[in-house]
């Protein structure tokens, strides 16, 4: 039970109402009383609207259920049903073209192209480690990946290998000749690289001297940027190609310089540039202690403090945020780098309710304006530029918020934004605002949520897993759905993915903000990430989401491959899909499916659930790799959880699967999942005691429970499950 502090008509937990007094607004210009004061009329006024849009979710899908009965079994017309949609207000009428009003936007959202990451704000370690992302080794990416397949039994960790880093040298080499080509040379017939200083230039020039001892310079010299050491003997040399930095290092009594001709010993890349740093699918926060333990990281993360401290073999190891990277110009004077990737933070969407702050009624206010408040309170330092670390250099703060549904919600959010800058005494729209595009009533409105939000808007995206969740969930009455690797390729998916890139350059986006894709769910999957996952870029993404630095890293090869802003010119020329093939749902059809083919899409949906659930519920993990049946582990958080739920719960309620099937199936991969988890201290096995196990039940209730969660969402059941969890413990 809280503890609470009675102020201008909000009881605010004690922890919390102390956090922010002590150290958020201790040498702010702005009172606790005059604080609250204001939130507590944000919250009188803003509520009624959250919780009426949340009803209208509720109204429109028992029409659109009323609909789809009224119409199972006939021949589907997405044209009426188009015209149904609209006169329900599902879809709104659209307005007149425009163009995005955001401005003074730092180049990492709205000029450059490169991999995002997204990281539980939560784990401190983590966090950290995405801030860092910035900057990777090209050599311990490749080296510690399947990228360069294994061999001699080699595995990742092993004892040095030089047959194996003689590999990774060729390929990086390769990499150079194409990305930073020599005049008719190879980088691997350099002896040494040096900096030149031409008479009749006033900027310093790159040279090779290669090993027949022929000088030659970069087929295109503007990509030499800096250096440091001796012009004769550089220690790092400094490129840029595509917008993104390159970064020679040069040591020869290194291992891996001292078998090199050149003396190189590593190549770092410029990779993560954006990190939403999460406080919703890939955490699990659910009481005060929870949120303050987060808030605390963000601000930690903005003003330099954050630290985390943790064993590596023998050693222990702080993590704390990188400096930026000081360099000689090749104009001779010094250049200053990002050290560090430039954050965002996730808050959470309209649905869920928090007991940190009671309204004057004692009920719990929306969640989603505590996270808008304190983040940009933790964020004040550094829009003023009074922190220690610079994240913005534009004064600016960038908030990703999910799960909305249509403009209308959108607008909520915007004006949310601007009571909060009024209240803590900002120019207006000094928050930036991203909409996630993975609810259907957004993908079907994107223009106009775009239009909601039109000066503040700086990242739209599209994610497949919540997306297809919320398909599941609204089309529940038209039929049982395809198998999850089916949906994948039906019109509907593909028009989604089209459209907005399509809307978004065609509002504005390119140079302005960022048009985003999902993550890739396999993260020691590597070299098929490289085979695949450019297809973003191909598609006019200028970010994708990558599970990990490493990942960062790796895919930041795809941008030295393709300049995004040359599709997207090319790709503002093309047709928007009509609204009409979102409306194509992905039901079965043709044969029926064999029992063989029902057992294993519905155990693989099980173990998706059960091996993800437990970690929530009885370790707070919000965000994991699980392994699936077959052990190869996937990236799963509350997207994906949505996804397997709806998808076993629409099989169970059109019959292709049985409730005693489900039973039965879920209690064979307990098993599974237990024995997967047998070597984690912290694991509590399920099968001791199956009917008395929180997370089991939990699983359990997330399927037959599904159809009856708001718009499919597991929040609320997990979010109780934890709490149980938490109590026994305590």
């Amino acid at each position: 039970m809280n503890n609470y502090v009675e102020i201008c008509g909000l009881s605010i937990a004690d922890e919390l109402y102390s956090f922010v007094s002590d150290r958020l607004i201790a040498d702010a210009p702005l009172s606790s009383e005059t604080l609250w004061a204001g939130f507590s009329d944000i919250v009188r006024d803003l509520r009624p609207i959250n919780d009426d849009l949340l009803r209208k979710r509720d109204e429109l899908q028992t029409q659109i259920d009323e609909y789809l009965k009224a119409h199972k079994g006939k021949p589907f017309d997405t044209q009426a049903y188009r015209k149904f949609l609209y006169d329900i207000g599902y879809l709104s009428a659209e307005g007149p073209d425009f163009v995005i009003g955001t401005t003074d936007i730092d180049p990492e959202i709205a000029v450059l192209a490169g991999p995002q990451l997204v990281v539980p704000v939560s784990n401190a370690r983590f966090a950290l480690n995405a801030q860092n992302a910035r900057w990777g080794s090209l050599y311990d990416a490749l080296y510690g990946t399947d990228v360069i397949p294994f061999h001699n039994g080699y595995e990742a960790g092993g004892a040095y290998d030089s047959i194996r880093s003689e590999k990774v040298v060729e390929y990086v080499q390769d990499f150079l000749d194409s990305t930073l080509p020599l005049e008719n040379a190879s980088h691997s017939d350099v002896a040494r690289y040096f900096v030149e200083e031409p008479r009749t230039d006033a900027l310093l020039a790159f040279r090779a001297e290669l090993k027949d001892e022929r000088i030659v310079a970069l087929r295109n010299p503007d990509h030499f940027k800096g250096y440091l050491g001796s012009i004769d003997n550089p220690t790092t040399l400094l490129f840029c190609h595509n917008g993104l930095h390159i970064e020679f290092q040069i040591d020869r009594a290194h291992r891996v310089g001292q078998s090199a001709l050149s003396g190189m010993k590593d190549v770092l890349l410029e990779a993560a540039l954006t990190v939403i740093q999460d406080l919703e699918d890939s955490v699990a926060a659910v009481d005060v202690a929870d949120k303050i333990a987060a808030y605390c990281n963000w601000s930690g993360l903005l003003d330099g403090s954050l630290e985390a401290r943790f064993a590596k073999g023998e050693k222990c190891v702080v993590r704390r945020p990188d400096q930026n990277r000081l360099y000689i110009g090749a104009d001779r004077d010094s250049l200053a780098l990002k050290g560090r990737s430039l954050l965002m933070i996730r808050n959470v969407g309209l649905l869920t309710q928090t007991d940190c702050v009671l309204d004057s009624d004692g009920k719990e206010i929306p969640e989603g304006f505590l996270d808008a408040l304190i983040t940009a309170l933790c964020a004040l330092p550094d829009i003023q530029n009074n922190g220690a670390l610079q994240n913005s250099s534009h004064g600016k703060m960038y908030v990703v918020k999910p799960k909305l549904h249509g403009p209308e919600e959108v607008s909520l959010t915007a004006h949310l934004f601007e009571r909060i800058e009024d209240l803590l005494g900002l120019e207006r729209n000094t928050i930036g605002l991203g909409v996630m595009d993975e609810e259907r009533r957004t993908s079907a409105n994107l223009k106009e949520c775009i239009r909601a939000a039109k000066d503040r808007i700086i990242f739209i995206n599209t994610g497949f897993l919540d997306r297809t969740g919320d398909e599941i969930y609204t089309g529940m009455e038209a039929g049982p759905v395809l198998r999850k690797e089916q949906i994948k390729a039906e019109p509907w998916l593909q028009a989604y993915e089209k459209r907005n890139v399509s809307i978004g350059l065609a509002c504005g986006f390119q140079g302005k903000a960022q048009i985003g894709k999902g993550m890739w769910p396999k993260p020691d999957e590597m070299a098929e990430m490289l085979r695949t996952k450019k297809t973003h870029l191909d598609a006019g993404a200028n970010c994708a989401w990558v599970p990990s630095p490493t990942a960062a890293v790796l895919h930041a090869l795809h941008y030295h491959q393709t300049l995004v802003a040359d599709v997207q010119k090319t790709l503002s020329a093309t047709p928007t899909p009509p609204v009409e093939t979102l409306f194509e749902m992905p039901l079965l059809k043709g044969d029926p499916l064999s029992d063989a083919e029902i057992e294993t899409e519905l155990r693989n949906n099980l173990q998706s659930i059960l091996g993800y659930v437990v970690r929530w519920i009885d370790q707070g993990v919000g965000c994991s790799t699980v392994p699936d049946m077959h052990n190869i582990g996937l990236m799963e958080d509350r997207a994906t959880l949505r996804i397997s739920a709806q998808h076993v719960a629409n099989w169970l309620y059109h019959g292709v699967c049985s409730e005693a099937q489900i039973q039965n199936a879920f209690e064979d991969v307990a098993v599974i999942v237990d024995r997967q988890n047998a070597e984690d201290s912290q694991y509590q096995p399920m099968t001791t005691n199956l009917c008395e196990n929180i997370a089991y039940q939990a699983a359990l209730e997330l399927v037959f429970e599904a159809r009856a969660q708001p718009n499919g969402y597991t929040e609320l059941i997990l979010n109780r499950a934890r709490r149980k969890a938490k109590a026994l413990l305590n």
